[in-house]
């Protein structure tokens, strides 16, 4: 009976292994890991600054042209690609478990509702910018299409798109009266910055954390349902990728990922054009600037998306670009780690060290800069000697209701 019940057991651990090595894409690492760096450089003005209670922050001197730049090329492009890899990792996920005849379904739920307990532990206990809770809501709607066609996937993601954008492009026609009386009431909002920094200097932990449960976490809460509108449009974008295989080893979709590039390229440089145009203001759009300049920071957000994603595709053909984009792969590897140590270590050293409010724009890009430096090495060398991220292994045990190997060695045993 003990025989028979190692040799179950045996089966079992087969059936949960990981990825192996040869598996594993190198280009989904490197595309991950550089959307992860995209990603804490929008995250960090938020960690440094009270960028909650400012929505358009007022810059000069370099700090001016850094925002511009920001907002130009890197605002809203990378949790897109963050967001269309967790499309793309939910077919892997689901494509292997089935193979290994687990119940995909009840499997994925439970991932799932371990990301939702991560994310919502760092939204209301550490950060108000978490992804990972809209991630894991949003992603329980996926489970409606892994069985559908490429071609309605497709219909789905850009139906999507157009509701969201649609939803912006309505703000156009609010009168201009009652677009002064919404701008008034964020004025209000700002005259508490005074308060809001306070806390955030001087509150006890669990002060701090009652005072953001009002301030940020409901607010933020309730706009959940249109933020999940993009965030599942790009999940759907991943998933085809995925039922087409267009990551896969010697993959024939070349061609297509040429006329992704060539079409997003010739997409965006007018769409970043007129942003740039509407936020130097050449063009006086009065009240409907910021509406105007969300609007197109969104749409060259989804075009630079695509571009950057099959730009790297694209290099990364070549062995060369492999080993140059290599330490964007190490991060990449552990994303779910170094997303959350992003949040603690900014915090240590902002908050712990009284820092906040009182850095600039191009002060926190650089400090920004020097900690994904230091992750990549950490990534590095932990990869070394272990075959998961500390969040991936707790993550993936989680999931699978069973503790996976952890140490490289252990795998050839």
């Amino acid at each position: 009976m003990i025989n028979n019940q190692k040799e179950k057991q045996g089966i079992y651990d087969r059936k949960l292994s990981s990825v192996s090595k040869q598996e594993r894409i190198l280009t989904i690492d490197i595309i991950r890991g550089f959307a992860l760096l995209g990603i804490f450089l929008v995250n960090m003005p938020a960690f440094h600054s009270p960028a909650f209670m400012i929505q358009h922050p007022v810059y000069t001197g370099m700090d001016y042209w850094l925002d511009l730049f920001f907002q130009m090329f890197i605002q809203t492009k990378f949790y897109t690609i963050f967001s269309f890899l967790f499309g793309l990792g939910f077919y892997i996920f689901m494509s292997r478990a089935e193979q290994k005849g687990l119940n995909i379904n009840r499997l994925f739920t439970r991932r799932l509702t371990v990301l939702l307990l991560f994310g919502a532990a760092h939204f209301i206990l550490l950060w108000y910018g978490d992804i990972l809770h809209t991630y894991a809501l949003a992603g329980f709607f996926l489970l409606l299409f892994y069985k559908r066609k490429t071609k309605t996937i497709l219909i789905w993601a850009f139906s999507l798109l157009i509701v969201f954008h649609s939803l912006i492009s309505v703000q156009f026609f609010i009168p201009a009266s009652t677009i002064k009386e919404m701008q008034a009431m964020n004025q209000d909002k700002e005259s508490r910055i005074a308060e809001y920094v306070d806390m955030y200097e001087h509150a006890s932990y669990l002060d701090w954390v009652s005072y953001r449960l009002p301030t940020e976490i409901i607010p933020l809460t309730l706009e959940l349902p249109f933020v999940i509108i993009t965030v599942l449009a790009m999940f759907l974008f991943g998933l085809y990728a995925g039922k087409i295989g267009i990551f896969q080893h010697n993959s024939p979709h070349l061609p297509k990922i040429k006329k992704i590039w060539i079409t997003t390229l010739l997409l965006s440089i007018p769409l970043v054009s007129f942003l740039a145009i509407m936020k130097v203001e050449f063009i006086d759009l009065g009240v409907y600037r910021e509406n105007a300049v969300f609007l197109f920071t969104s749409l060259s957000g989804l075009t630079l998306c695509f571009f950057y994603m099959s730009s790297l595709t694209l290099l990364l053909r070549k062995k060369h670009w492999q080993k140059l984009l290599r330490p964007f792969g190490f991060t990449g590897q552990m994303a779910l780690t170094n997303y959350i140590l992003q949040t603690v270590i900014s915090i240590f050293i902002f908050l712990g060290l009284n820092l906040f409010g009182k850095v600039s724009l191009l002060t926190g890009t650089l400090i920004c800069l020097s900690i994904y430096i230091v992750q990549v090495i950490f990534s590095y060398v932990w990869l070394k000697n272990f075959r998961f991220g500390p969040l991936e292994w707790l993550w993936r045990s989680l999931t699978y209701g069973y503790f996976q190997p952890m140490k490289k060695e252990e795998k050839q045993k």
